[in-house]
């Protein structure tokens, strides 16, 4: 059976991404984002995931010129482990974003500076209260 791993986030860095070169010349950066979970049970406080996320190359080179800590930022990539040995002799283990695909999420105004970015609305196809969907008996009625 073929995998399938995408990740797709949307939050804000942590710290500045810094660029750096592999020993063979290759532009890379690690960074942090914060990204708030969806729901919160009623009375408690909002959470928030802190997820690392490396980028490569030209991606690499674009996060660490246009972006900066506590801007937002639209990650699309896959989900990567990996383990090394500390120079204490200790196994450590990390989870990480390998990015593909780094976008901005805020957008300048008219004057220079940045602006929130709010998607459009989309629209309530069910507000008349009416659903086109029509209700099934059992499951022997499905068409598939």
């Amino acid at each position: 059976m073929a995998g399938f791993n995408k990740v797709i986030l949307v939050g804000n860095l942590v710290a500045d991404p810094e660029l750096k070169q592999t020993a063979n010349g290759i532009a890379v950066t690690s960074f942090r984002i914060a990204v708030g979970r969806r729901f919160t049970r009623q009375g408690e406080t909002p959470q928030t995931d802190f997820i690392d996320i490396v980028c490569w190359r030209q991606t690499a080179e674009f996060v660490t010129r246009y972006f900066s800590k506590g801007k937002g930022i639209l990650v699309c990539g896959s989900l990567q482990t990996r383990s090394w040995t500390d120079k204490d002799n200790n196994k450590r283990y990390t989870t990480e974003v390998v990015a593909d695909e780094v976008t901005f999420v805020e957008k300048k105004s008219g004057d220079g500076s940045p602006k929130d970015y709010t998607p459009r609305e989309v629209p309530n196809y069910s507000s008349s209260g009416e659903s086109s969907f029509e209700d099934l008996a059992a499951d022997d009625e499905l068409p598939f």
